[in-house]
């Protein structure tokens, strides 16, 4: 079982940066692989990142490439988003996610994922 906690979202202008952090608890931490995800209002929940179990793999979405950077601390239970160059278009609530222990792939749709955070809201003002 893995229970996650997002932070790190707020307000900020277009241009801007964020960071988000999500701490998962569990002793299986390592053995996710995890990723971001984000829904606007009115829309459907949309993949934004993933990494794998050591970090050393990452894959983003198109929409996302070369401004967010993903990343975690598994000594610390922690993955981040690191968001740069934010646009009134990346408003949203960010999720973080787990897909089920030992399995791997940098999979990009929900049902792959198992294990799901709170969210925390990101708003991009113009």
């Amino acid at each position: 079982q893995v229970q996650l906690v997002e932070s790190g979202g707020g307000l900020v202008q277009a241009g801007g940066s964020l960071r988000l952090s999500c701490l998962g608890s569990g002793r299986t931490f390592s053995s996710n692989v995890m990723g971001w995800f984000r829904q606007a209002p009115g829309k459907e929940r949309e993949f934004v990142a993933a990494i794998s179990w050591s970090g050393d793999s990452t894959y983003y979405a198109d929409s996302v490439k070369g401004r967010f950077t993903i990343s975690r601390d598994n000594a610390n239970n922690t993955m981040y988003l690191q968001m740069n160059s934010l646009k009134p278009e990346d408003t949203a609530v960010y999720y973080c996610a787990a897909r089920n222990t030992r399995l791997p792939g940098l999979r990009v749709t929900t049902r792959d994922y198992i294990y799901w955070g709170q969210g925390t809201q990101v708003t991009v003002s113009s």
